[in-house]
């Protein structure tokens, strides 16, 4: 039996680094691993981390394998208890679909983030549940970065 080779990026951003040329890295990253024989290769959720550029595993391990051929992508932990089940599993079913045998589901309860992030995540869990009304203008003032003072 051999033994099983996969790699981890956590996506820091160095300095002098930005956001995208660290996802790029990344990608890049994933390429060279699996053009060394790796089996596989996962990415870390992390929030409110502004040295940290990767948000949404989900949507990063798809865009790397459509940037890949064979190795085995994925995450190197969804934070499960910030999002309902269902989602995540629609989610990665549907990597699974594009690339399949190639997905990773990895789960993780850790933080993931500043204590920032786990309250703007896990509010609908604790709290009555917005308006779409108030979810809408909420997302637009996070894509924005337009919040009242």
């Amino acid at each position: 039996m051999a033994l099983s080779l996969s790699l981890l990026d956590q996506n820091i951003i160095y300095e002098g680094e930005t956001a995208q040329s660290t996802l790029k890295q990344t990608v890049a990253f994933a390429q060279k691993a699996e053009a060394l024989g790796y089996d596989s290769f996962v990415v870390a959720e992390h929030h409110f981390t502004k040295e940290i550029a990767s948000v949404a595993p989900e949507i990063l391990v798809g865009y790397i394998l459509a940037k890949t051929d064979k190795i085995r992508v994925g995450s190197g932990g969804v934070m499960l208890q910030h999002y309902v089940p269902y989602k995540v599993a629609e989610s990665f079913s549907l990597l699974h679909q594009l690339a399949p045998g190639r997905v990773i589901l990895g789960l993780g309860k850790a933080q993931g983030g500043k204590d920032e992030a786990i309250e703007v995540l896990q509010r609908d869990f604790i709290k009555p549940v917005q308006s779409f009304d108030d979810k809408f203008i909420e997302v637009t003032r996070f894509i924005r970065n337009n919040f009242p003072s």
